[in-house]
Order: C-alpha cells, then sequence, then structure tokens
C-alpha cells in the first residue's frame, strides 16, 4: 500500500513536471512570437515630398526609422507645400508635408484622380521675422508695417527703410522670402497682407530656406522671413525682429518666436501648425503605416531636436486615434 501510494505520488509529480515545462515553453514561444511579430522587417519605399519648413521633422523621423526598418527606402523632396500637394494630388506621392492646410483647388485635383487622404498634424511652428546683425535700427515692427513693406501695392514704391519708419534710415530694403509654391508663404501673406499668395513680386524669392539665410546673413539692409527652426540653426548670422500685433488687445508689444511664445499662441499672429497629408491607398501599405506608426511615436522628441514646437500629450494622442481609424478604415476597404 506504501509503495503503490509512493508511485502514484512520483507519477503526479512527473505529470506535473511535464505540465508545467510545456506550459513555459509555451509561454516562451508565444513570447517569441510576439517578438518576432514587432521585429518583423518589411521592405518597400515611402515617397515623400512637400514644405521645406516640415522637411527637417520628416527627414529626423526616417533617419532613426532606417535604424529599425533598413530596407524600406525612405526619399523626402522639398518643392513647397504647393509644390508638393500638385504631386500628391495627381498620386505621384504617398504622404504630403505641409505647413498650412489643404486648398480647396489642390483638394478638387486630389478628387479627380481619384485621391483622398487623411491629415495629421504634427508639430507647431512660429515664422521668424530676420535681419542682418549688422542692422541696428529695426529691432521691432508692427504688422501694419510689414503690411506696408510686403503688400502688391509696395512693388516699386516702397523702397527705403526710412517709408515705412520715418526713423529709420533712408537706405534700400532688400526684402528676402519664402517662394510662392511655399506654404511658409501662404500663411505669412494670409496673416500679415490679408490675402494668402498676395504680395509684392520684387523680392528675392526661394523653396529653400538655406538661400534666404545665405542672402540675408550677407546683406546690412535685408529683411526676410522664414520658420523658426532655420533661425534657430542660424542664430549666430541672423537677428530676431519683435512683431508687434497691434490688434491684440492685452497690448503685449512686440514679441519674438520662442517655444513658450508659439505653444501658447501669443506669438500672434505668426504661429501656426504642420501636418503631414497620407495617401489613403499609400496607407494601405504596411511599409507606409509603419513609417507613419513611427513618426507618430517619435516626433514629440524629435520635433524638439529640430527646432520646433511638439503637440500636447492630448493633441497628440488625438492625432495617433484619427490615424489608428484611419488605417482600420482603408484597411477594410
Amino acid at each position: 500500500m506504501k509503495k503503490t501510494t509512493l508511485l502514484s505520488l512520483f507519477s503526479i509529480s512527473v505529470a506535473l513536471l511535464a505540465t508545467s515545462c510545456g506550459g513555459n515553453k509555451s509561454e516562451k514561444k508565444a513570447e517569441e512570437t510576439n517578438g518576432a511579430a514587432q521585429e518583423q522587417k518589411l521592405a518597400g519605399a515611402v515617397n515623400i515630398d512637400g514644405s521645406s519648413t516640415v522637411y527637417p521633422i520628416t527627414e529626423a523621423v526616417a533617419e532613426e526609422f532606417r535604424k529599425v526598418q533598413a530596407d524600406i527606402k525612405v526619399t523626402a523632396g522639398l518643392s513647397g507645400t504647393g509644390g508638393g500637394f500638385k504631386k500628391f494630388g495627381r498620386g505621384e506621392t504617398d504622404i504630403n508635408d505641409a505647413s498650412r492646410p489643404i486648398k480647396k483647388a489642390e483638394d478638387s485635383l486630389a478628387k479627380a484622380n481619384n485621391v483622398s487622404y487623411v491629415d495629421l498634424m504634427i508639430a507647431y511652428d512660429g515664422l521668424a521675422v530676420v535681419v542682418n546683425p549688422k542692422n541696428e535700427w529695426c529691432k521691432d515692427i508692427t504688422v501694419a508695417e510689414l503690411k506696408k513693406m510686403w503688400e502688391p501695392a509696395a512693388q516699386g514704391k516702397i523702397k527705403k527703410w526710412n517709408q515705412i519708419r520715418a526713423s529709420w534710415p533712408n537706405e534700400e530694403i532688400h526684402l528676402f522670402g519664402a517662394g510662392v509654391e511655399s506654404g511658409t508663404y501662404d500663411y505669412f501673406t494670409e496673416a500679415i497682407v490679408g490675402k494668402s499668395h498676395s504680395s509684392r513680386g520684387d523680392y528675392t524669392a526661394s523653396e529653400d530656406d538655406n538661400v534666404l539665410v545665405q542672402g540675408i546673413s550677407s546683406d546690412k539692409n535685408a529683411l526676410g522671413f522664414f520658420g523658426l527652426a532655420y533661425f534657430e540653426e542660424n542664430k549666430d548670422k541672423l537677428k530676431l525682429v519683435g512683431v508687434d500685433d497691434e490688434k491684440d488687445e492685452n497690448g503685449k508689444g512686440p514679441m519674438t518666436p520662442s517655444i513658450e511664445s508659439v505653444k501658447n499662441k501669443t506669438y500672434a499672429p505668426l504661429a501656426r501648425p504642420l501636418f503631414i497629408y497620407v495617401n489613403s491607398a499609400a496607407g494601405k501599405r504596411k511599409e507606409v503605416q509603419a513609417f507613419v506608426d513611427f513618426y507618430m511615436d517619435n516626433t514629440g522628441a524629435l520635433t524638439k531636436q529640430v527646432g520646433y514646437i511638439p503637440l500636447s500629450d492630448e493633441e497628440t494622442a488625438k492625432e495617433k486615434s484619427k490615424w489608428a481609424d484611419f488605417v482600420k478604415s482603408v484597411s477594410a476597404q
């Protein structure tokens, strides 16, 4: 009887041990499977174009993304928000970087080509008004003075600094600004002149902000505008000008763009959100999904690294949810 009991107990122990080992193996296998899924390597390409302002964020994301998905080729161009939307609307690109929302005409082009999309806000930016460091007179400027300087009626007439403010010198103004295909140009003209895509034409224009930096930094009588991030990269060569929004009832006086003033919207009217637009057909592809997932997960930290202002946690969560709903929708089609 004693032997039988001991034998039974031994058999039960062996069975329990086998079950336990089998369970551990199953759990370990499940963990390995999950890990493999998380580390799944994909191939393909993601084609991006658009805003030169958003480009540094996208390129920073792409650089980090390549470290985890080396077989996905991510390329980004800088044809400006408007130029990018033309390609995007024709279905030539997967993603468009945009420093403003899409226009009705651009949306119509997309619809005509059966291109649908989702827009995702990814950061904030402030437009910097800058002069050459040797400029000792222009420390601040009002929105009305900027309008007088940049509006279409100024072409061929407003040529000297003292025409803007009597105390400024009787010297020529040399203006530099974003090219007409740039979302920065659209935003600046709407905020300052009062009408998008409306300005004098006799200024040095470029979609490449580095060209503007070089021009202003080598000309004492230059004044120009571009995204805050490009000023941050070149602040040893340029000087910020405070912008006074006289319509502000609180009377803050001249304000310069900073993380704080852009985020809390006190830098008015030259603070703006930035976006990426994702083509619905492209959004069905795993490599595009992986890239945008990575973008939305990492844009906060990388945005700050390249001199832009990240979204709040609540805003980030909202945009990630919007993207998740979009992926679910296109995948079901």
